[in-house]
């Protein structure tokens, strides 16, 4: 017998491209709403996301939304801030909160949540609803590109711990969370950005150690989750887990009884772009359970008008059941109209960025063969080794101590080596002659996953056992000279942190 044909789609063209319009979330270039923006807004358009180069400071960005919701008030404005090495609202200066390792090394869930807090208050005193924060990812492989210090550490009672403190404390601030990367992004060494990673643990493992942080973020209110673009053969060995009904389907809705929003996480990204296309990639996701399929900046109307036709087009043709499609915009727009209640039903919090400093300084760690080594004497030659920055961090995010350091040691010397410079044997006799007679700093970022870095700690160190090393990174096992501090994070306030230590006083927080 010939198949049975699919029904055809019961709403017009127009209707199915209005429920298209409710399950994509763009985002745009500038600090000003682009004409083609406003007007899909005015259109229907449910939601936007925005990044750091749509945000210049505080009243640029409320005058930004404001200006969004003049054209559809129900708007959901999206951002990833999750403070820390990922920020979009201090991009231009560092953030103001340490970050996800530092909080799970001072192990206070408290603080976490205030944390949160804090970070809510700002969000929401500038017009944004949604955060996608907190990262749930166990960060079990030391040697994970793109997760890191993002996550709250390696055990993964510690990440629930602090995963679902985080979604606590952001809701206390009117703010929604979104848990991701489900299933976890922690035991991968690829960067699914730029290719697409494999998580080559058993079903068992993976509910063991990845699990436990998704479970602690609904069991804390949590009504958005994202996807992550990884293949996990232990589920679907052919289909990574945004495109996955086994993963969204059977793992997240059945399994642990996830009735919420389904965000995918950004669709260009060459895990899933790379082997289907844009528009194949977000019909996929769409037809396997994701609700709202997220778009970075780069995209312009003309883009996006493709996308939204290809949605309908796949409904017409049958690839799309319509019925999932106006499934997903109906959540979409419940999960925005929830978000505007949870804002209604609590007051605004003030944002205590004093908070984030305290958080950065409790999570210090430091070693030192000679207790009396700290604090220095003089102003020190500082040595900063630059690092390559990721598509989700931003190469302009500024890092590093050295700002504070000079701040606090007027006449320390900053050499900052090229990213993944290799070792230079005249580079470093100058950096030797110029620290003689002074203290030798060596600031490093993830020294662990950088051979370069490890020989020039190596080489220097073999030279001046008595320098002291300080990793804004993921700590490692290496080479450290005679003290050592690690900070759980480069943002800013890890940086001022770790200079106070260094210099023996503070600095006031901003």
């Amino acid at each position: 017998m010939p198949p049975t044909p699919a029904p055809r789609p019961t709403r017009a063209d127009g209707e199915l491209l209005a429920l298209a319009d409710r399950v994509l979330q763009p985002g745009f270039r500038g600090t000003t709403a682009p004409d083609w923006i406003r007007r899909r807004l005015s259109d229907g358009l449910g939601s936007v996301l925005l990044f750091g180069p749509n945000i210049r400071d505080r009243a640029q960005t409320a005058a930004l939304t404001a200006a969004l919701r003049a054209e559809n008030p129900d708007v959901l404005i999206a951002v990833d801030e999750e403070g820390g090495d990922i920020t979009r609202l201090e991009a231009a200066t560092g953030s103001s909160y340490p970050g996800n390792l530092a909080l799970g090394t001072v192990d206070d869930p408290e603080l976490t949540a205030a944390v949160a807090t804090s970070i809510g208050g700002e969000l929401r005193a500038v017009g944004i609803g949604l955060d996608y924060a907190p990262d749930a990812d166990v960060n079990s492989n030391p040697d994970n590109p793109v997760i890191g210090v993002r996550s709250f550490g390696a055990d993964p009672t510690v990440v629930a711990r602090h995963t679902a403190a985080w979604v606590r404390g952001l809701h206390d601030a009117g703010v929604a969370a979104c848990a991701k990367h489900f299933p976890g992004h922690g035991d991968t060494d690829t960067d699914s950005h730029l290719d697409l990673p494999t998580v080559a643990m058993d079903a068992d493992r993976i509910a063991e150690l990845a699990l436990p942080p998704f479970r602690a973020a609904l069991a804390a209110g949590a009504r958005a989750v994202m996807t992550a673009h990884l293949l996990i053969p232990a589920y679907d060995p052919d289909r990574p887990a945004t495109v996955s009904p086994r993963v969204i389907i059977e793992l997240l809705r059945q399994e642990l009884g996830f009735d919420g929003l389904v965000v995918s996480d950004a669709i260009e990204m060459q895990a899933v772009r790379a082997r289907y296309g844009l528009a194949g990639a977000a019909v996929r996701a769409l037809s396997a359970g994701v609700d709202l399929i997220c778009l970075g900046d780069r995209s312009g109307d003309t883009e996006f008008a493709g996308l939204r036709a290809a949605v309908a087009d796949a409904v017409l043709r049958g690839e799309l059941p319509e019925e999932r499609l106006a499934e997903a915009a109906a959540r979409t727009a419940g999960f925005a109209t929830w978000q505007r209640a949870l804002a209604g039903s609590v007051p605004a919090p003030s944002p205590d960025r004093a908070l984030g400093l305290t958080a950065a300084r409790r999570a210090l760690r430091i070693s030192a063969d000679d207790p009396a080594a700290l604090p220095l004497q003089t102003p020190a030659v500082l040595v900063e080794f630059g690092v390559p920055g990721t598509v989700v961090q931003g190469d302009a995010v500024p890092w590093g101590l050295g700002p504070a350091l000079t701040a606090l040691m007027p006449g320390t010397v900053r050499t900052t080596l090229p990213a993944l410079a290799p070792f230079d044997p005249a580079q470093a006799d100058r950096i030797l002659a110029e620290a003689a007679g002074r203290p030798l700093v060596l600031a490093v970022r993830d020294a662990h996953r950088r051979p370069a870095v490890r020989d020039w700690l190596r080489l220097l160190l073999a030279r001046r056992p008595d320098a002291i090393t300080v990793e804004l990174g993921v700590p490692h096992p290496g080479p450290a000279g005679a003290v050592r501090i690690d900070t759980h994070g480069a943002a800013r306030v890890c940086g001022q942190a770790a200079a106070e230590a260094l210099a023996g006083r503070t600095l006031p927080g901003v």
